[in-house]
């Protein structure tokens, strides 16, 4: 098949990758443009960007779909679909319609559940026991097309954002080549979303990633995965911001402890119900650290409040 590919994150990269090797013609890959990053603010491609170069097919990086110039050129192409996986525009209806097979979208739940921009951190967050991935023709609403096919993963007491991203980044690629086969054969069938379990995975913001240690252990504990590796759950200690990247709750009993109170100078925490002990963090500027490295250069003896303001 004739194919444009529209994505941009590294999530997007092995369904490229799958895409070419079953041999369909990419006429052009669209990605976000390069945008300034790191710490001399040098502007940097995309993953899609950079691997689209490595496999030497073709680059656009239009800031809007909205405008009459580049739908044009997009229908020039005369693609026969376009596969998007996390590209980061929303499509307006004459992209949609320009493929002669319209869009396909890979999105990283198990639809209607977590439509939107975070599908994968709210799984998580949420204690979902488990997510997966759908094939969905594209539609004017938001993640709201019929499904050609899904997969479903569990999701382990122990998964992180991370973990499962990777996880779905690739059992998404392994699914596409079947729903494309079966849109040019006409064998495909599409099965509208249900109207109920609807929801709505919003973009993480950057405030609710601080730890509110009146909370669960366990409502800790599922915070701290969904939120690893990006933007990462935080507090204060003395004072300081500290991200969080890794622990465990111990229990789920009540303490006599206020919560955010350390328990023992090993960072033991005490929370709203149980305790949770933080076992790698980062202070700001500095690398991440496994509790005993961290604690070696920065003490947090019993007693210690956590949470209180930032400097």
């Amino acid at each position: 098949m004739k194919l444009i590919f529209m994505g941009t994150p590294d999530f997007s990269v092995p369904t490229l990758r799958a895409l070419h090797g079953a041999g369909h013609e990419i006429a052009a890959v669209y990605t976000q443009p390069p945008r300034p990053a790191g710490r001399g603010k040098r502007e940097q491609k995309s993953a899609v960007h950079k691997v689209a170069n490595e496999l030497g097919l073709p680059v656009r990086t239009p800031k809007s779909l909205k405008n009459p110039t580049s739908q044009n050129e997009l229908s020039a192409l005369h693609a026969d679909c376009a596969v998007v996986v996390a590209y980061g525009q929303i499509l307006p209806q004459a992209v949609l319609d320009a493929p002669r097979l319209g869009c396909i979208n890979i999105h990283a739940s198990l639809l209607p559940r977590w439509r939107g921009a975070a599908p994968i951190h709210r799984a998580v967050m949420a204690g979902d026991r488990e997510t997966g991935v759908c094939v969905m023709q594209m539609e004017a609403g938001l993640d709201t097309g019929p499904v050609l096919t899904s997969a479903c993963v569990e999701i382990s007491a122990h998964a992180t954002t991370q973990t499962l991203h990777d996880k779905l980044a690739d059992l998404g690629a392994s699914l596409i080549n079947e729903a494309l086969e079966g849109l040019d054969h006409g064998t495909a069938t599409a099965i509208p979303q249900p109207g109920e379990g609807v929801t709505y995975a919003h973009k993480i913001d950057k405030v609710e990633a601080r730890i509110d240690w009146s909370e669960s252990a366990a409502h800790i504990d599922r915070m701290v995965r969904g939120l690893y590796p990006f933007p990462g759950a935080w507090t204060t200690i003395g004072g300081e911001r500290v991200k969080i990247l890794s622990g465990r709750p111990i229990d789920q009993n009540q303490t006599d402890t206020s919560d955010g109170t350390t328990m023992t100078d090993a960072l033991l925490v005490a929370c709203g119900s149980g305790t949770y002990q933080i076992e790698t963090a980062q202070r700001a500027g500095k690398s991440s650290a496994h509790r005993e490295d961290f604690l070696r250069g920065f003490p947090v003896p019993a007693g210690t409040r956590l949470g209180g303001e930032s400097q």
